[in-house]
């Protein structure tokens, strides 16, 4: 059973300070920790294919979304996970990709890519 999404204000300052999302949009949250597969993945894709560009949407999962990551890559997308205690959720950070690009799971997303808190100097995921 799924608990609350968490302390709004405080994922919304998490999104501000630890990911590359931009803050001018609209932030609409999506919890899919009670959904059964694949419906977190199909109502994620449904839900940021309606987002405007400075638009975000926070994913509450009860798992990394690894599978997510290569299709929203694939539909110009970035996105970031969002480190913080105010919710047990797992949650992910997704916007429409400003030209740059999004974070792929090539390149790290899911223990932490562009947007997401770095790693401490000399850490095994930042030799």
């Amino acid at each position: 059973m799924a608990s609350e999404t968490g302390d709004p204000a405080a994922i919304e300052r998490a999104l501000a300070e630890r990911t590359d999302a931009p803050a001018g949009g609209e932030t609409v949250s999506l919890d899919v920790r009670d959904l059964g597969p694949p419906k977190p993945l199909r109502e994620t894709l449904e839900r940021v294919e309606t987002l405007g560009g400075d638009d975000v949407l926070v994913q509450y999962n009860d798992r990394t979304p690894q599978f997510l990551f290569p299709k929203l890559d694939d539909r110009g997308f970035a996105y970031a996970p969002v480190e913080t205690d105010a919710t047990d959720a797992v949650v992910t950070a997704i916007w429409p990709a400003d030209g740059e690009g999004g974070v792929s799971a090539s390149d790290g997303a899911a223990s932490g890519g562009p947007g997401a808190t770095d790693p401490s100097p000399g850490s095994a995921s930042n030799p």
